[in-house]
């Protein structure tokens, strides 16, 4: 099962808004009617109930949402791009792998829950919107802004009641096809399971979801055996079931040596609910001293139980034993479930103040609207720079280069409009 899986997304870009005027009959001086631009699709991640892995994303690692179309006279709007929608399993996490650090940004625990990964950007106002007491024609409009570029990682971590754990060949897939309709496959030697398998159980008119992770090994938590890919399914089960093979010369050593790995991969995880199953009953000599001594590892508290998965004895108590600490849990929520705020931000937030800096020679103007509106500008248009400079002086970024020590003949450079100050 594919389980872990990096892609590059891009929401689309925002449309330019339009530059023109109208004509009419009763208007003499005319008007302006450039529409706006549409805005660039979004990048949506939906949890989707009917996926079960994220083989989807194993050969297209690449998704650019459609973007937005320019505006055009006679107020016409710029057609909005389209977006895309990511479905991946329920118990997908989405992590970040922008700058020099991971992040978790989206944890997807809830079935049917979407969240938005990159935001379209926005369509840039045409020149009709421009218009002022002021200046009845303006020659000004925004360029759409840019899109969200991110590279994620998704990572689906298994959403169970139940996650039976143990050592290789405890008989934990054995349990498994005993108490549901999974049929996994069984056989006498290590790792016969090689990936998470689901079942749904019915007992008492209560229906819960097992899983059946693969053995663990000593080493496990740093990639021994199948290691760390499966340690972290272990993380979202409500409770665990760990099966123990009782006709083992020294059960209680394997016992001890799964519990430390996953105190290894987690420590927090050592507090998960558990109830420990003596797996083999009908070959088990010594049943009171094996339990005994993992009360002293557990505390006296821990509650034990005995079964035989291939004759079924036992398994009526499990059943009762385990929908009952279900009852006692089900207010509870899977462990690693860290809600998170929307991560999508803009580049450069509208709201923010003017910002100079000076590199090779020229003051180089960061603004997101002046940056926007600069895309429109016709720098052999006289009257166009006129206007753009009224806007730069009302916006502050006049009285920020004034600040600076600019003087004439200097550059500045707002976006990719250079202009001269005089």
């Amino acid at each position: 099962m594919l389980d872990t899986i990096e892609i590059k997304i891009r929401s689309g870009n925002g449309g330019n808004g339009s530059i023109s005027g109208r004509r009419e009959k009763f208007v003499p001086e005319g008007g302006p009617d450039g529409g706006d631009g549409g805005n660039g699709g979004s990048i949506t991640v939906y949890a989707d109930p009917n996926e079960n892995t994220l083989q989807g994303y194993r050969y297209k690692k690449y998704f650019s949402a459609e973007n937005g179309g320019n505006g055009s006279g006679k107020l016409r709007h710029g057609k909005d791009g389209e977006g895309i929608l990511l479905k991946v399993p329920v118990g997908t996490q989405v992590w970040s792998l922008e700058g020099k650090r991971e992040q978790l940004i989206y944890d997807l625990n809830t079935p049917k829950a979407a969240v938005v990964l990159a935001k379209g950007g926005r369509g840039g106002n045409g020149n009709a919107k421009f218009k002022s007491s002021i200046n009845r024609f303006p020659l000004l409009a925004e360029g759409g802004e840019q899109g969200k570029r991110l590279i994620v990682r998704f990572e689906l971590k298994l959403i169970s009641d139940v996650g039976i754990i143990g050592s290789p060949n405890a008989g934990k897939s054995s349990l498994l096809a005993a108490v549901t309709a999974a049929k996994p496959k069984i056989a006498d030697y290590p790792f016969t399971t090689t990936e998470p398998i689901l079942g749904v159980v019915v007992h008492q008119d209560v229906d819960f979801v097992m899983a059946d992770i693969p053995g663990l090994l000593e080493g496990a938590h740093e990639g021994v055996g199948l290691g760390r890919e499966f340690l972290r399914h272990i993380e979202r089960t409500r409770l665990l079931l760990h099966v123990v093979d009782g006709s083992l010369e020294n059960p209680l050593e394997e016992y001890k040596k799964v519990r430390k790995e996953i105190g290894l991969y987690s420590e927090a995880m050592l507090g998960k609910p558990e109830v420990v199953v003596i797996n083999k009953i009908d070959v088990v000599n010594n049943a009171t001293g094996l339990q005994e001594e993992i009360a002293k590892v557990r505390g006296e508290g821990v509650k034990v139980m005995w079964i035989s998965a291939a004759t079924r004895e036992g398994l009526t108590s499990l059943m009762n034993g385990v929908v009952g600490k279900l009852n006692e849990l089900r207010d509870s929520f899977p462990e690693g479930v860290i809600p998170k705020t929307n991560a999508v931000t803009t580049l450069v937030p509208e709201s923010a103040p003017p910002s100079i800096k000076e590199t090779d020679g020229e003051y180089v103007v960061r603004d997101a609207r002046s940056e926007r509106i600069s895309k429109m500008v016709d720098p052999s248009n006289w009257d166009a720079k006129v206007q753009f400079y009224e806007h730069l002086r009302r916006s502050g970024v006049i009285a920020a280069l004034e600040k600076t020590g600019i003087s004439g003949g200097d550059i500045y450079r707002i976006g990719n409009l250079k202009l001269e100050w005089a």
